[in-house]
C-alpha cells in the first residue's frame, strides 16, 4: 500500500462509501437527474402515500385479507418502479463519471454498484 495521500475527492468519496464523489455540506447528491425523471418520480411518490394511506384504511376497516395483499403488491410493484428510474440515473450519471475518472473513485463505484445489486435484488 502507498503512502501517497488519496486526492479529495477520492478521499471524500472514500469516507463517505460512495463512488460518485459528489458531496456537498448536506450529504450525499446525485450529479445530474433529468427534470422529467425527477418529476415522474415526484408524482409515483405521491401517488404511493396514498396507496399506504389507502392500505392503512383497509386495516383498520378489516378488509379481506387477499385485497389488501393485492394492494400491498401494487406499492410494491410502484416502488419497483421508482427504484428502476433512478437507478438508471445512478448508472447514467453518477456511476459513468466515477468509472471515467478511474482510480480510487472507480473502484468505489464498482463495489457500490455491486452492493447495490446484491441489496436490491432481493
Amino acid at each position: 500500500m502507498s503512502d501517497t495521500p488519496l486526492p479529495a475527492s477520492a478521499a471524500l468519496a472514500h469516507a463517505a462509501g460512495c463512488g460518485c464523489a459528489s458531496h456537498d455540506e448536506t450529504g450525499r447528491k446525485a450529479l445530474a437527474v433529468d427534470p422529467d425523471t425527477k418529476a415522474r418520480n415526484l408524482t409515483r411518490l405521491r401517488r404511493i402515500e396514498g396507496q399506504i394511506r389507502g392500505l392503512h384504511k383497509m386495516v383498520e376497516d378489516d378488509r379481506y385479507c387477499a385485497d389488501i395483499l393485492t394492494q400491498i403488491s401494487s406499492a410494491h410493484e410502484a416502488l419497483r418502479s421508482v427504484g428502476r428510474e433512478l437507478m438508471r440515473n445512478h448508472l447514467k450519471h453518477c456511476a459513468a463519471s466515477a468509472i471515467a475518472a478511474g482510480g480510487a473513485e472507480r473502484d468505489a463505484m464498482y463495489d457500490e454498484l455491486v452492493d447495490m445489486m446484491y441489496k436490491h435484488s432481493r
